[in-house]
C-alpha cells in the first residue's frame, strides 16, 4: 500500500522574508555581519538557497534585518508617553534612559549598520531610512523638550540633538568600556555642566 506524504505548503514570498529577517536578527546581535548564510538557514529551518530565491544576496538580508530590528517607533512611542506635565528635568532623564536602554541593546547590531547600511555599497533607500530614524529620534525628543525652551540657551532640537550625542558616545564612544552615565547624571551634565554651583536650583529644570 503505497502512502502518500504531502509536502508542507511553502510560505509565500512575504511572509517567507519575514520569517528569514526574525531568524537573521538574533544571529545579528550574536556575530554581526560575520553571520553565516548558512546559520540563518538553519536558523530558519530552511536550506541555503532559499535564502537567495528570496534576498539577491547575504548583504540585502542583513540590510533588511537591521532595518527591521532598529525600527525607531517602539522608543518614539514610548518617548511620546513621557508625561508632558513632569518638570523638564524629569522628562530629559526618562528620555535619556529609554535611549540608552535603546543603544545598549541594540550595539552590536548598530555596529553592523554603520558598516552595512551606511557602507557606499549599500541601497541608498537603506542609509535613508537609517538617517530618517535619527531625525526622528531628534524630532520627538525636540518636542519633549519644547514647553522648556524658555529655559534654555539654546534651542529644543539643539538640545534633543546634544542628548543624543551623549547617549551614543554613552554607549559606542571611544570610553564606552569605562563608566556609564545614568539617565539622571547625563541630564546634569547637559543642563548643569561640570562646575559646581550654589545657585542650581534642580526644582524647575
Amino acid at each position: 500500500m503505497l502512502v502518500h506524504v504531502s509536502r508542507a505548503t511553502p510560505l509565500p514570498p512575504d511572509e517567507r522574508r519575514a520569517a528569514l529577517i526574525a531568524a537573521t536578527e538574533p544571529l545579528l546581535e550574536k556575530f554581526g555581519r560575520d553571520v553565516s548564510t548558512r546559520q540563518i538557514a538553519e536558523a530558519a529551518g530552511v536550506a541555503e538557497g532559499t535564502i537567495f530565491g528570496v534576498f539577491p544576496d547575504k548583504q540585502s538580508l542583513l540590510v533588511a534585518a537591521l532595518l527591521h530590528a532598529l525600527d525607531p517607533q517602539p522608543t518614539l512611542d514610548a518617548i511620546a508617553s513621557i508625561d508632558a506635565g513632569a518638570p523638564l528635568r524629569d522628562r530629559l532623564t526618562e528620555a535619556a534612559e529609554l535611549l540608552n536602554g535603546r543603544f545598549t541593546q541594540n550595539a552590536q547590531l548598530m555596529t553592523a549598520a554603520r558598516k552595512l547600511v551606511l557602507a557606499a555599497a549599500a541601497p541608498p533607500e537603506a542609509a535613508a531610512r537609517m538617517v530618517s530614524a535619527r531625525e526622528q529620534m531628534a524630532a520627538a525628543l525636540a518636542e519633549l523638550i519644547e514647553p522648556d525652551a524658555a529655559l534654555l540657551r539654546r534651542s529644543p532640537s539643539s538640545v534633543a540633538r546634544l542628548l543624543l550625542l551623549f547617549c551614543g558616545a554613552n554607549s559606542f564612544g571611544p570610553y564606552g568600556d569605562s563608566d556609564h552615565f545614568d539617565g539622571r547624571e547625563m541630564v546634569s551634565l547637559l543642563l548643569d555642566g561640570l562646575l559646581i554651583r550654589s545657585d542650581i536650583d534642580h526644582g524647575g529644570a
